[in-house]
């Protein structure tokens, strides 16, 4: 092990803000980074750029977050960006081929560096603190052993990532084709009333599908379509419940607790990690189930709005260990037939993606609420025949089951990675000994050893 101060194996640039002028929101000149607000799981997805600015970071590059609550938040720079106060860039003297060792290897000294953040109302740190910070690390083979190994963990992650970036638009174009649209697959029996058997399995609207105009939703639905109040959907509500840390008394139900924050998570848009508590034993009844719809009442920010849904199925409590319950910020509700759960759970997203929530929002003591019982009330979706929305069902069970597996594997990649950094990092075990604990854990705990061993066999390492 070598003790080396960060200045010595990194190249470290601070942002600085770039005057006003330059930025513009319409893609002229580079892509601007001003904070952890554009930062996405790997890269980040900017909204604003820049035609002047001197701090730039390189493709490859770690950015870092060094000022505020977020210091200490990394991603990767996947092209280059001008970066503004808040971001530094870091990259390893030795090349991009170091840099992935050089992130673990801050993440794992990460809580020493937040020490010297300064200000105690806005902390943050400087260049001199990162240059000076000293840390032991391996020789510099070792290092791109290690390198080499978190790069491919975090490669198939990634990969992953996509994969359910494409599965989840393939659901959402069928969605918007089926029900915004109105051209879903023409029945045989419709074409064959309307005397153009010929147009069966065509679609609906622009193959000639008859269309109604609706007084409540104020436009065309198709013919024979029903329109439902968003409650007439809705059998029976659970409450939230938050219980108690331990287990103390009659609170002896362990339960992992969905909170808004964990809402994105649950569907691969951010870190997953609820919280576990205790719950009463009476209150079980209060437990999620399959085919559950869980929605955010309290909460929100002045961006956005309450009304964040996660939706249950299957797959989702095979990534689970223990029983799920939603916090009392939460409520939870149970359709009233299961046909119905892909497409009210979609449309329930696409409003809350269109901001239709906001116009349906309290404040309680500075806590916006969200008028839930107004809303389902007085809120209105057309209601598809039975047979498409069991088609609908058919199609999108399997791009969600698809999903959660690769989001399981990514929480058991992500653990395995973290179980072995420390190891890694002290020189406690070398690379080659960190892939057989690896792979021996997989075996033993995590069942995915038949994969692993064709994506990171001992081979590659040797």
């Amino acid at each position: 092990m070598i003790f080396k101060s960060l200045a010595e194996i990194a190249t470290i640039t601070m942002g600085q803000s770039p005057e006003s002028k330059y930025c513009n929101y319409i893609s002229k000149g580079k892509p601007l980074l001003n904070g952890p607000t554009e930062f996405g799981d790997f890269h980040p997805k900017p909204v604003q750029y820049c035609t002047s600015g001197n701090r730039v970071s390189n493709k490859g590059d770690i950015l870092f977050c060094v000022r505020g609550s977020t210091t200490g938040r990394m991603n990767w720079a996947d092209q280059e960006y001008v970066l503004g106060r808040g971001l530094a860039s870091i990259r390893h003297i030795a090349g991009e081929d170091f840099n992935h060792f050089l992130r673990y290897l801050i993440d794992y000294h990460l809580d020493s560096i937040l020490k010297m953040t300064g200000g105690s109302t806005f902390p943050n740190l400087t260049r001199d603190n990162l240059n000076a910070y000293k840390l032991f690390l391996p020789k510099e083979s070792s290092q791109l052993s290690i390198n080499k190994f978190l790069r491919n963990i975090d490669s198939k992650i990634e990969l992953n990532n996509r994969i359910n970036v494409e599965l989840e638009a393939m659901a959402k174009t069928l969605y918007d084709y089926w029900f915004v649209q109105f051209d879903f697959p023409m029945s045989k029996a419709y074409a064959e009333k309307i005397g153009k058997p010929e147009l069966a399995g065509k679609p609906y609207k622009s193959s000639g599908g008859k269309m109604i105009y609706n007084t409540e939703l104020k436009r065309e639905i198709p013919e024979g379509w029903e329109v439902k109040a968003l409650g007439d959907w809705i059998e029976k509500e659970k409450a939230g419940d938050w219980g108690k840390e331990s287990n103390q008394g009659n609170y002896q139900t362990l339960v992992s607790c969905i909170r808004g924050t964990d809402i994105n998570g649950l569907h691969g848009k951010g870190n997953f990690n609820p919280p576990t508590r205790y719950i009463l034993e009476k209150n079980q009844n209060k437990l999620l189930q399959a085919n559950d719809i869980v929605i955010e009442i309290s909460g929100g920010s002045p961006t956005q709005s309450t009304g964040r849904m996660a939706y249950f199925t299957e797959s989702i409590f095979e990534r689970v260990s223990n029983q799920l319950i939603c916090s009392n910020f939460c409520k939870a509700i149970s359709l009233k037939e299961h046909r119905q759960f892909f497409y009210f759970a979609y449309a329930w997203n696409m409003l809350y993606d269109n901001d239709i929530l906001f116009g349906w929002e309290g404040k309680t003591s500075g806590i916006k609420n969200l008028l839930f019982d107004s809303f389902i009330k007085h809120y209105f979706l057309p209601q598809p025949p039975d047979i498409i929305l069991e088609r609908f069902n058919a199609f999108v069970t399997p791009i969600e089951a698809a999903i959660q597996k690769n989001l399981k594997q990514n929480d058991q990649l992500a653990s395995l990675r973290d179980w072995l950094l420390p190891m890694l990092m002290n020189g406690q075990v070398s690379v080659n000994e960190a892939h057989d604990k690896a792979v021996k854990k997989a075996e033993e705990k995590i069942n995915i050893a038949a994969e692993g061993a064709g994506e990171y066999g001992k081979k590659e390492y040797d």
